[in-house]
């Protein structure tokens, strides 16, 4: 079973200034830091005509339930990878040593002076018996990071 999540952040700033604030490494610092993430490393890279964005973290296991928890122990390394073309990015996502995986894509569209990044996630959790409901937890806790990020995104870019 897969689940899918998808997700509008809009930003009242033209695209370009929205694609260059998702390929900057400190924005991206500055999200985990907002999230409270236990420690990250972010690495930003061309990669051939477009960008590559890493961004690799750990965080506490804190008010996850029991039945998740013991799959993922006290702390969880997320790694999402990024590679931005133009106004769009293929987007993957792993724990890695567990098993499951998000993969999906972002697109820009700018209207108005305002633009929308579309954040659309397949989330796949290959463990029998509680693979949805870990599926489930998983885009609820994706969705509160990407509020997490539209939030600090508004804040960098109204500087």
């Amino acid at each position: 079973m897969t689940k899918r999540l998808t997700h509008d952040l809009t930003y009242d700033a033209p695209l370009a200034d929205v694609a260059a604030m998702l390929v900057d490494p400190a924005f991206r610092e500055e999200v985990c830091a907002y999230q409270g993430v236990v420690r990250s490393n972010v690495t930003v890279h061309p990669n051939g005509a477009g960008t590559e964005v890493v961004i690799d973290q750990v965080q506490a296991a804190q008010g996850i339930p029991s039945f998740a928890k013991k799959f993922v122990g006290d702390e969880i390394n997320i790694v999402q990878s990024e590679s931005w073309a133009g106004d769009e990015a293929r987007i993957h996502v792993t724990i890695p040593g567990k098993p499951g995986e998000m993969s999906g894509t972002a697109t820009l569209r700018e209207s108005g002076g305002r633009t929308t990044e579309t954040v659309s996630l397949d989330i796949k959790v290959n463990i029998p018996l509680v693979g949805g409901k870990i599926e489930g937890l998983i885009s609820d806790l994706l969705l509160k990071a990407l509020r997490a990020e539209n939030k600090v995104g508004n804040d960098y870019l109204s500087r």
